[in-house]
């Protein structure tokens, strides 16, 4: 039974960080009805701009407390990730907005391969650990939780917390809503709906480099490649949870962090890849909108 617990302790804090980087893919997806397959080269970037004020910071100071550098390394790379995402949501896709489906498609996979390449030239091929920043570890009951999962999980919280707020009490989360069910009739309504999009990439281009930043600390290693598997679970977990849904993109990654540290404790941990994507796969066949999405109503 401790082992089950710990498993689920570990997939827990694996689930918040594919819930903070899904939550990017559904909100755009929500607002203008595309993926921006970028997104998971943003979180990679977010991993790399923390990694960088990580090395400033302690080259500079001979001790900064960890809470300071951690706030640091996650304001850094939230400014550093919005004003790409603002780049390329103004330069990339808002041309491409009101083009056939495909071309906006074609344009994130460039973007992705472009940002990929540029931190693979900058930064090199290798990977990129850092020292420990948190090591603390607390035995409760037999299962070890340690400080590194607590934070994760308390930033994670914190930040949905933040975010439902803003999307469901705000006039800017009004104003999402209404772009999100049509953006012509809102655009009547004298919203800005360049503005909102806009500002939509930004905030999921800030919840990517919080997970970055999470991602480093938790692993305390970075590559430039990383973006494309977080990125693709990410995705598939806000298509499990029902693209369009903050809750269900939280969930869905959730389910994901569940299902590979189960599948890797108890059978192969070669094919956690495996079974999340089968899970995937049997979700969708019942439940096609996801499990908290909305079906999508054709308008005529």
């Amino acid at each position: 039974m401790q082992y089950f617990v710990q498993q689920m302790v570990n997939g827990l804090t694996l689930g918040s960080i594919y819930g903070l980087i899904a939550i990017g893919y559904t909100m755009v997806y929500g607002i203008i009805g595309m993926i921006n397959f970028a997104h998971g080269d943003i979180f990679m970037l977010g991993a790399f701009t923390a990694l960088i004020v990580f090395l400033i910071l302690t080259a500079m100071f001979y001790s900064v407390p960890v809470v300071v550098a951690l706030l640091i390394m996650m304001v850094v790379a939230m400014l550093m990730t919005s004003l790409y995402n603002w780049t390329i949501e103004k330069v990339a896709y808002r041309p491409l907005r009101g083009s056939f489906r495909l071309a906006p498609l074609i344009t994130a996979i460039g973007m992705s391969i472009a940002l990929s390449n540029f931190v693979q030239v900058t930064q090199g091929p290798r990977n990129k650990p850092i020292p420990p920043m948190v090591s603390q570890v607390y035995n409760v009951g037999g299962i070890s939780i340690s400080l590194k999962q607590i934070i994760i999980v308390i930033v994670t919280v914190s930040l949905l917390a933040i975010f439902w707020y803003l999307v469901n009490k705000t006039s800017l989360g009004r104003a999402q809503r209404a772009c999100e069910q049509d953006r012509k009739m809102a655009a009547l309504l004298g919203i800005d709906v360049d503005r909102t999009i806009s500002i939509t990439f930004i905030m999921g281009a800030a919840l990517a480099a919080v997970a970055g930043t999470l991602f480093l600390m938790y692993y305390g290693v970075v590559a430039f490649s990383d973006g494309f598997v977080p990125g693709v679970k990410a995705f598939t977990a806000a298509v499990l949870g029902g693209i369009g849904s903050l809750p269900g993109a939280m969930l869905g990654g959730l389910m994901i962090g569940f299902i590979e540290s189960m599948w890797s404790a108890y059978f192969s941990i070669d094919y956690k890849d495996v079974a999340a994507f089968s899970i995937l796969a049997i979700v969708l066949i019942f439940l096609p909108s996801g499990i908290l999405g909305r079906p999508e109503v054709e308008k005529v």
